[in-house]
């Protein structure tokens, strides 16, 4: 059973070069520890990925997927959901959501829903979420707030 898990953080740009630095899928690498290939299987006509490939490397986390992407018409709204089961995982959904302030600033809230293909105890699945969550979220804070304005 997948339970879902949202956190949020507060992000010193504008909501648009959050949704900049999402939506460039190449350069996860850069700033994602545990990606190690990110890939954009498919666009849509605007040039935005409709299905993305990750490989990661947690340590004691590998795992192969593909995610398809939608996205809110103003990228205030970025989901995905994987499209086949990979190694560990049967389902997957997410989003991130932008609410930009006006001042500079804007809350990025990210919810997570997972199904793994093997068994967890609820007190170890629930620090695994916690661990992804914040380390996503904070991983995505630093590489925003390090790009040049």
């Amino acid at each position: 059973m997948a339970d879902t898990s949202t956190q949020s953080i507060l992000i010193a740009a504008p909501g648009s070069r959050v949704a900049e630095v999402i939506c460039d899928f190449a350069r996860y690498p850069e700033w994602v520890s545990a990606a190690k290939t990110v890939e954009v299987i498919e666009e849509y006509e605007d040039g935005y990925a409709s299905q993305v490939r990750f490989v990661l490397d947690a340590g004691l986390i590998q795992d192969e997927y593909l995610l398809g992407y939608e996205y809110a018409g103003d990228l205030s709204r970025i989901q995905w959901h994987l499209v086949k089961r990979s190694k560990i995982q049967k389902m997957q959904t997410g989003s991130y959501d932008i609410e930009d302030h006006g001042d500079g600033t804007c809350t990025v809230t990210y919810t997570l829903e997972v199904a793994l293909l093997i068994g967890m105890l609820g007190m170890f699945k629930r620090k695994a979420e916690k661990m992804i969550m914040d380390t996503a979220l904070l991983e995505l804070k630093r590489r925003v707030e390090s790009m040049d304005t």
